[in-house]
């Protein structure tokens, strides 16, 4: 008769217990992000309120857009060729629209990454939510780890950063050559430091698999 191994033991003692258990440290912080997407979930229904006013006609939630996406008309210039002032921004136009509205884009691109802050990173490093079966469970929950939770707020930086650029650039005139120029430079340095860490993890992903074989 072969004799059965033991199970291991899983009970953790003394230090190892209080670092393990340490991590729980980390769920202040996530349920500080809850907090910051209620407030993310607030500004884009107030500026969605006022980009409706304002489509009706209300003078002063036209203003609140226009001073929240920092638009400004076109100058006046006196007979000697002197700026004295801008045109009073009567009523929408396009550029206005298409401002605000890539202002709620990017509103909710921001409250994706918290969420994959939030939901995969409680899963990496806190604890198991058990959400298998579940109807409702994200894709890429499924096969979330550190490194891959990595290059997905990678790219969601990035796509962040093409809106705030194609916010600038729309809004070209109201912005110094310099700051177009850095923006640009910015987004493309976040770009390649995704690529890079795209590359590395699957550098060190192909590595770790010839390893295991």
């Amino acid at each position: 008769m072969t004799p059965t191994t033991p199970p291991p033991d899983l009970t953790l003692r003394g230090l190892p217990r209080l670092i393990f258990a340490s991590r729980w440290l980390q769920l202040p912080l996530y349920l500080g992000l809850i907090f910051a997407q209620g407030v993310y979930v607030f500004q884009f229904w107030l500026e969605l309120i006022h980009l409706i006013e304002a489509a009706f006609g209300n003078a002063n939630a036209l203003e609140m857009l226009v001073k929240s996406v920092g638009y400004k008309a076109n100058p006046i210039f006196d007979a000697a060729g002197v700026k004295i002032g801008l045109e009073p921004v009567k009523s929408l136009n396009e550029t206005i629209i298409m401002l605000v509205v890539l202002g709620l884009i990017d509103v909710v691109m921001i409250s994706n990454l918290l969420i994959m802050v939030i939901i995969g990173g409680y899963e990496t490093f806190v604890s198991r939510m058990n959400l298998e079966g579940h109807p409702d469970q994200p894709e890429w929950l499924s096969h979330v780890n550190a490194s891959v939770l990595k290059v997905k707020l990678a790219t969601a930086i990035i796509g962040i950063s093409s809106i705030h650029l194609l916010k600038t650039f729309i809004n070209a005139d109201n912005y110094a050559e310099k700051v177009l120029l850095w923006q640009t430079v910015i987004h493309v340095t976040f770009l390649l430091s995704a690529m890079a860490i795209a590359a590395t993890d699957r550098i060190l992903g192909g590595s770790a698999r010839a390893g295991a074989h």
